[in-house]
């Protein structure tokens, strides 16, 4: 079996439904697209860019909407007009229609929510909380295994239904806290 050299890396080979990661780096490389992408979120389809500039001001001067100047408004719009919103539609993540100033986001960017996920300091890593959980869980069924009181009172079947309930609650809240926490 013969390999044939491209002379692309991994990141720079594309999938053929999708883009690179490389343009995905390069698109969630600047704070003002990875805000459009958090406002379209939050949001919904159809946005206008004069309230996604707006918002972004608010964002970006810890402001309230009601407090942006319109020279704040306005820098934002123009880099959103100009630059921004053309790269993040050239790249398919978004849909952006200038003359009617209408921006929505695609199924391409549903590739990005994987980037877009932080871990704040007071957080553990969900794969270092997951661990722990077997851990306990192992430790739990060992207990039981060996009779310790009263662990070894408990079926094995009232374990695995305890323990498949404690993965599944944990997977239920990781999965809210991961889409509650976005790089904005």
């Amino acid at each position: 079996m013969s390999t044939q050299l491209t002379g692309q890396t991994d990141t720079q080979a594309s999938e053929p439904d999708g883009p690179s990661r490389d343009e995905i780096f390069t698109a969630l490389s600047n704070r003002r697209r990875r805000n459009v992408i958090t406002y379209l979120k939050q949001n919904g389809d159809d946005a206008r860019v004069r309230d996604i500039a707006e918002q972004l001001a608010a964002w970006e001067n810890g402001l309230e909407i009601n407090e942006v100047t319109y020279k704040q408004r306005k820098r934002v719009y123009t880099a959103l007009h100009q630059s921004h919103l053309p790269k993040l539609a050239g790249n398919g993540f978004i849909a952006y229609e200038p003359n009617r100033g209408i921006v929505s986001l695609t199924e391409e960017s549903r590739q990005l929510e994987v980037y877009l996920e932080i871990v704040s300091e007071n957080e553990i890593l969900w794969s270092e909380y997951y661990v722990g959980l077997a851990v306990v869980c192992g430790l739990l069924g060992g207990a039981a295994a060996i009779g310790t009181v009263p662990f070894a009172s408990v079926s094995g079947y009232a374990y695995a239904v305890l323990f498949a309930a404690v993965f599944g609650v944990s997977g239920l809240i990781h999965r809210t806290m991961t889409r509650r926490n976005r790089v904005g």
